[in-house]
């Protein structure tokens, strides 16, 4: 007899133990579901171990330690500030190891069972798994495909050597000298600017007209600002066509304002994007439907074109966020319960952990007036905030969209200290449906961050008390 002859049978197979997979599987087993949990890799996935949680530590690193060189103005001054580069990414990883060490128990706790190995589709209602020991088969009665995404390759900048992709530039030995960040968006902005903190010097190559082209201008331009004081160049409308690796470091050929360049460093990190990991699963053998670009087409309920597989986070369509990810994860495992749950992406907060941060959640004024709403608009800057100010953090504005008509709240966008945390009030008023006047009159603590939130609703509403109207 050959070893996984036999399938062990299981209510629930979740492939991919990422921020989706894991929360389905968690969800799922809460609803009294038995469930079999599969990745080849290690708890947690790409987000918590090589992206948002490792990049986020690094950031918090590299802030700290400009904070410890430039406090001059609170009077603050210190002598012969280092950093020992090893020492931070081992600390790096041990809070990686902590939040790995934790899901493991939450799916220990929940009795999923976990199986390391590359799963495969043989059937509608049947997966082999690879592992290193042996094979395995699972017959399932229903699956939720979490398998998560991976980042572009340019084929002019293969990864290897001295080209970097956002994994690889995350495990690097020492802070380098200088650095070519191929592309302007979330992740070579994040990263780009780090390593800026640090005292690298940064060129950043960005096909559109300015970085984070997915914001408004008046969002980003506190963040190129910054990036530029760090000694960062930001060169716009640039293609990057060509990389030839020297002895010491990299030469990059760019073509920008029609005409071409060329740019040496000491790596190239390449944050063009990233593409669903949908290869090699066998999925079209059984007629999971994939569309051209190799996204899973899902149905309000995460399910796709084969009834019981469900799928969720970056192989659908939709913003490759991890928070995405954990609340469609929920909604399949309800779904696959019998619970009434539907993804609603109304109001999905989108974050840039950049200096100064960005968020955002709902719709911008653009997108409101595109949809047939009349508007009003409300904001309030950081530098009358009393907070803001006693951090030394008083850059950027809070903006409120609201229909004008009701005043219902259709939107927010933040740029400026602590952001990422603040676009939650406005996340939560969205969902609730609250109005201007609901925000307004929500009694905030004194002195916090959070006030401009109520001051950019007061502005809207024409009563601002922190801020001149004209008449």
């Amino acid at each position: 007899m050959v070893v996984g002859d036999f399938a062990t049978e299981v209510d629930v197979l979740v492939v991919g133990a990422g921020p989706g997979g894991y929360v389905a599987a968690i969800r799922a087993a809460q609803l009294g579901r038995s469930v079999v949990l599969v990745d080849k890799a290690d708890l947690g996935g790409v987000c918590l171990n090589r992206g948002c949680i490792p990049s986020k530590a690094l950031i918090s690193a590299s802030r700290r330690y400009e904070q410890m060189r430039h406090s001059a103005e609170m009077g603050l001054t210190a002598t012969d500030v280092a950093v020992d580069f090893g020492k931070t990414q081992s600390w790096k990883r041990d809070v990686v190891g902590k939040l790995t060490g934790g899901v493991g128990a939450l799916l220990k706790g929940h009795g999923v069972q976990v199986v390391k190995g590359e799963a495969y589709f043989v059937g509608e209602d049947t997966v082999s798994v690879s592992t290193e020991e042996s094979g395995q088969r699972y017959k399932f009665n229903h699956c939720i495909l979490a398998t998560g995404s991976s980042p572009v390759e340019l084929k002019a900048f293969p990864f290897g050597g001295r080209i970097l992709s956002s994994t690889e530039a995350l495990e690097l030995s020492h802070i380098p000298q200088s650095l070519i960040v191929i592309g302007g968006g979330y992740i070579g902005v994040e990263l780009g600017q780090t390593f800026a903190r640090f005292g690298t010097k940064v060129t950043i190559l960005e096909g559109a007209d300015g970085i984070l082209p997915g914001f408004a201008p008046e969002l980003t331009r506190p963040v190129a600002k910054k990036l530029q004081q760090y000694g960062a160049e930001i060169v716009t409308g640039a293609k990057a066509t060509a990389a030839k690796e020297t002895g010491d470091g990299v030469a990059v050929t760019f073509e920008a304002a029609g005409q071409t360049r060329e740019v040496s460093a000491e790596y190239v990190l390449v944050t063009v994007g990233r593409r669903p990991n949908t290869r090699d699963l066998g999925l079209e053998s059984i007629g999971v439907a994939i569309d051209d670009r190799g996204y899973v087409e899902v149905d309000r309920q995460c399910r796709t074109s084969v009834g019981r597989i469900f799928a969720i986070g970056d192989i659908v369509k939709g913003p490759a966020l991890a928070h995405k990810a954990s609340y469609e994860g929920k909604v399949a495992a309800e779904a696959i319960a019998g619970l009434a749950s539907e993804v609603d992406y109304k109001c999905i907060p989108a974050v840039v952990f950049s200096d100064p941060e960005i968020a955002s959640a709902g719709l911008s004024e653009a997108e409101a007036k595109a949809q047939g709403y009349e508007v009003t608009v409300g904001k309030f800057g950081f530098a009358a905030n009393g907070r803001a100010l006693s951090l030394a953090a008083a850059e950027g504005i809070v903006q409120l969209v609201a229909d004008k008509s009701t005043g219902v709240l259709l939107g927010g966008q933040v740029v400026g200290p602590e952001a990422a945390d603040i676009i939650a009030e406005i996340a939560l008023a969205i969902e609730m449906g609250a109005t201007l006047e609901d925000v307004a009159l929500t009694i905030h603590a004194h002195p916090t961050l959070a006030e401009v939130v109520m001051e950019a609703a007061e502005s809207a509403l024409g009563r601002p008390i922190h801020q001149l109207v004209r008449r």
